[in-house]
C-alpha cells in the first residue's frame, strides 16, 4: 500500500476521515493525495433555469475552484505535521465517483468516510462510491481511530470473489496486525462455483504470506450476515474488518438488504471493502 487517496469534502477544515487517511500514510509510509471535487457548473443547473443563474453559478463555482487549489500548501504542512512524508492536493471537477474512479487509477486505496456532513446522504450512496472508485475502499464510520493500531483485524470471509479481492488488497494491513481473525461463514451456492475453477484455500494464502490468524466462524441467514458479521466483529475488539462488497447483484442487496448495506450503515469501526 504505497499510495493512499481520501477524499476531502471541505478545503477549509480536515475531517476526520482525511486525518485518519494522513496516520495511516504516515504508519505505513505511503504518499497521500487528498482530493476536493466539485460539481460541473451544468450539473448544478435547473432544467429551465435562466441564463443569468447560468453565469452565477459559473462565477461562484470558479469561486470554488480558486479557493480550493490555495490550499494545497496548507493542507501539504498540516500532513507533514502528521508524518506524512509525501503529501499531494488534487482538486477536481465532475461527477464525485467519475472523479475519484479516475484518481484511483495510480492509488492502492480510498478512503472515505460515512457521515451525514459529505457529499452522500444514505449508505446507498455510499455504496456507489465503493463500486464505481474501482479500488479498495477504507471506511471511516464518526469518531476517532488511530489506524496504527491494529491489536485485530477481523476478515469476513465466504469464499466470494469479492472477499477474495478485500483480503489480498489489505494484505499490508494485515502484516501491521497483531491479531488476525478469519470470520467464516457458509459458501456461496454450489451452483455458483465453476467446476474447472482451481480449488482455492484462504488459509494458505495467509501463510504464504506470513499472516497468522485465529479461526472464527459466523453462523446466519443471508438477511442477517450484515449483523452477524459486525456481532463477531466486536466479540473479539477488531478495530478493522475487511470485508467484500456486493457479492450478488447490487441492485438487490439495496432492495432486499444484504450484508455491505447493513454494515455500511451500522459499522462502528473501520472497514476495507473491495467490490
Amino acid at each position: 500500500m504505497r499510495d493512499i487517496l481520501v477524499y476531502a469534502n471541505s478545503f477549509e477544515v480536515w475531517s476526520q476521515s482525511v486525518r485518519y487517511a494522513a496516520r495511516l500514510a504516515a504508519a505505513t509510509q505511503a504518499t497521500l493525495t487528498a482530493a476536493y471535487v466539485y460539481p460541473t457548473p451544468e450539473l448544478m443547473m435547473p432544467a429551465f433555469g435562466a441564463p443569468a443563474l447560468l453565469a452565477e453559478i459559473v462565477t461562484q463555482t470558479r469561486k470554488i475552484e480558486r479557493e480550493s487549489l490555495a490550499a494545497e500548501q496548507r493542507f501539504v504542512a498540516w500532513a507533514q505535521d502528521l508524518g506524512v512524508a509525501r503529501a499531494a492536493w488534487q482538486v477536481a471537477e465532475g461527477y464525485l465517483p467519475e472523479a475519484l474512479g479516475q484518481l484511483g487509477n495510480w492509488h492502492d486505496v480510498l478512503v472515505l468516510e460515512r457521515s451525514g456532513d459529505i457529499a452522500w446522504e444514505s449508505a446507498a450512496d455510499l455504496g456507489t462510491l465503493v463500486v464505481q472508485a474501482g479500488l479498495p475502499c477504507l471506511i471511516v464510520p464518526p469518531g476517532e481511530y488511530d489506524p496504527a493500531r491494529l491489536d485485530c483485524v477481523a476478515l469476513a470471509w465466504n469464499g466470494a470473489p469479492e472477499g477474495l479481492r478485500a483480503i489480498h488488497a489489505a494484505l499490508p494491513v494485515l502484516k501491521m496486525a497483531k491479531r488476525v481473525v478469519l470470520l467464516s461463514g457458509h459458501r456461496r451456492d454450489p451452483l455458483y462455483e465453476i467446476g474447472w475453477r482451481p480449488p482455492f484455500e484462504i488459509e494458505s494464502h495467509l501463510e504464504r504470506h506470513g499472516i497468522r490468524f485465529e479461526p472464527g466462524e459466523i453462523s446466519a441467514s443471508d438477511a442477517g450476515a450484515g449483523e452477524a458479521i459486525l456481532r463477531a466483529a466486536a466479540a473479539r475488539n477488531a478495530d478493522l474488518l475487511v470485508m467484500g462488497a456486493y457479492g450478488r447483484n447490487r441492485f438487490s442487496e439495496w432492495v432486499f438488504g444484504g450484508a455491505t448495506r447493513h454494515v455500511l450503515e451500522h459499522a462502528k469501526l473501520p472497514v476495507f471493502m473491495r467490490h
